[in-house]
C-alpha cells in the first residue's frame, strides 16, 4: 500500500511540476515585456534593497494570496462550472508564477543565503531537472513553441490584412 501512495504522489507531483513549468515558460514573454518598459522601476529598486528575511516574506505574499484559488477551482469543477474553474486556476497560477519568479530573480542571492531556503531550492531544482529531462516535458515544450509560432504568424497575417483593408476603405 505504501508503494501505491509513493507512486501516486510521484505522478501527481510530476504532473504539477510539468504544468507549473509549462505555465512558467508561457509567462516569460510577459515578464520580458514588462521589464523592457521599466513600468515598476521604483518597486523593483525597493524589492532589491530588502534584506534576506524580508525578501523571503515578500516572496511568500503572492503564494498566500493566490494559492487559495486552487481549492476554489476544485469547488467550481465540483459544482459544474468547468470554464470558470479553468479560468480561475490558470489566472491565479499564471499571476503567482509571474510574481514569485520575478521576486526570486530579483533577490536570488539573498534568498539562497538563508540555509533552509537554499536546501529547499536544491531539492526543487533536482526535481525540476528530473522533470525537464522527461520526454513528456520535451514534447510539451516543442508543442508550446510550435503553437506560439503559429499564433504569432496568424496574428501578423491578421494585422496585415486588416491594415490593408483599413487603408483600402479609407482612401
Amino acid at each position: 500500500m505504501a508503494r501505491f501512495w509513493k507512486t501516486a504522489v510521484l505522478i501527481v507531483a510530476t504532473a504539477y511540476f510539468v504544468v507549473d513549468g509549462a505555465l512558467s515558460y508561457l509567462t516569460r514573454p510577459t515578464i520580458v515585456w514588462i521589464d523592457e518598459r521599466n513600468l515598476f522601476e521604483r518597486t523593483r529598486l525597493w524589492i532589491v534593497s530588502l534584506r534576506p528575511y524580508p525578501a523571503l516574506a515578500l516572496l511568500v505574499v503572492p503564494i498566500i494570496i493566490l494559492e487559495p484559488a486552487k481549492p476554489l477551482a476544485g469547488y467550481l469543477i465540483g459544482t459544474g462550472h468547468f470554464g470558470a474553474a479553468a479560468m480561475t486556476f490558470v489566472t491565479a497560477e499564471v499571476l503567482k508564477l509571474m510574481f514569485v519568479e520575478q521576486l526570486f530573480q530579483l533577490n536570488r542571492n539573498k534568498l539562497l543565503s538563508i540555509p533552509a531556503f537554499a536546501l529547499g531550492y536544491r531539492c526543487w531544482r533536482q526535481m525540476m531537472d528530473m522533470v525537464e529531462s522527461m520526454e513528456v516535458w520535451k514534447v510539451s515544450r516543442r508543442l508550446v513553441e510550435r503553437m506560439a509560432h503559429v499564433l504569432r504568424t496568424r496574428w501578423l497575417q491578421f494585422k496585415r490584412v486588416h491594415h490593408l483593408q483599413f487603408r483600402f476603405y479609407h482612401k
